[in-house]
């Protein structure tokens, strides 16, 4: 990690979070064809060629935010991150702390484990990826928009420019 805590993001990273976040609530919002076609496959059903255009259109996406997710790891570890603002109460800071690894973990999780139901026609991966770390997505976006609310609003906070503006 960069040795000094940058004062905000820089563009790339604000590029590739903004570009994640546009994917990732593609492929959460509009899963609809992957789960289409996992319905046909599980059933032994027939799948057509539309059917597996709506599935291949998720795990693109879904391979796209994996190598997104590489960049911005890199990014973060050779340019840093800016520092939690002093406004923000210790426990607040821990919270924030575990809920971005959390995302940076499921950036990775969320693909592997759809490329290894899809590709692979692992079960459990395809559980897990649909289940559980679905849901988890959801809470920790859900959470994420909360606590920038709170920056903005509560503690007048740059945190939200720092990654629009990157003032």
């Amino acid at each position: 990690m960069a040795s000094t805590s940058p004062v905000s993001y820089s563009v790339s990273q604000r590029v590739l979070h903004w570009a994640m976040f546009l994917l990732i609530g593609f492929n959460l919002i509009f899963s609809d064809g992957m789960e289409h076609w996992n319905r046909l496959v599980r059933r032994g059903e027939t799948v057509t060629p539309d059917d597996v255009a709506a599935a291949n259109i998720h795990a693109y996406v879904g391979i796209a935010i994996l190598c997104l997710a590489v960049l911005r790891l890199v990014l973060r570890l050779t340019q840093g991150a800016p520092d939690a603002p002093a406004e923000e109460p210790a426990i607040f800071r821990l919270a924030s702390k575990l809920a971005h690894g959390a995302f940076y973990l499921l950036f990775f999780l969320m693909p592997l484990s759809g490329i290894a139901a899809y590709y692979f026609g692992v079960p459990q991966a395809g559980f897990l990826h649909g289940g559980p770390m679905k849901v988890l997505f959801w809470v920790l976006i859900v959470g994420h928009v909360a606590a920038v609310a709170v920056h903005q609003f509560y503690w007048k906070t740059p945190v939200l420019s720092r990654m629009t503006k990157g003032v």
